[in-house]
């Protein structure tokens, strides 16, 4: 029988292709409600302060997605396009590494899976405010997905 990490993140990697044919302005309201609702104790805690009226750019390279983030006073905003002062790119698989906490944000910049251009002093807040984010404040069958599918993946790559 297979687990049921292996078969997540299976179908994950079969799915995860169609979201770059899903437009823009679709996917940028849930997008921004899952953001705002999975780091409101982190908002509330003020680590997005640094990001106020600055925004930053993820790129998902091998799904050719990407959006803009900025926090303002009522939440992260996220847009198509802005004029980003930095920008965070990697792989879908390394930002699932990096979010289940299989690796290391540091290990993943070091070897360059994941990237940093533009603004290096913001990019490094970045970094470091996902490195601080605590993931026991997601919900905990998410938090569960997370790791089993990043466990999973690593296992794989392993």
């Amino acid at each position: 029988m297979l687990n049921p990490a292996v078969l997540a993140l299976s179908a994950t990697e079969r799915l995860l292709p169609l979201a770059s044919r899903v437009p823009q302005r679709l996917q940028r309201w849930p997008l921004q409600s899952a953001l705002n609702y999975l780091l409101a104790q982190a908002w509330r805690d003020g680590c997005f302060a640094g990001l106020q009226g600055r925004w930053l750019r993820l790129q998902v390279l091998d799904l050719e997605l990407c959006w803009s983030l900025t926090a303002t006073p009522d939440g992260l905003q996220v847009h198509a396009s802005a004029p980003a002062e930095v920008t965070i790119s990697g792989n879908w698989r390394d930002f699932l590494l990096l979010a289940s906490r299989q690796e290391d944000p540091d290990t993943l910049f070091f070897r360059r899976r994941l990237r940093i251009q533009g603004d290096t002093e913001l990019g490094l807040m970045v970094k470091n405010l996902i490195d601080s984010l605590d993931p026991q404040q997601l919900p905990a069958p998410l938090w569960s997905a997370l790791q089993q599918m990043g466990q999973a993946l690593s296992a794989r790559a392993g």
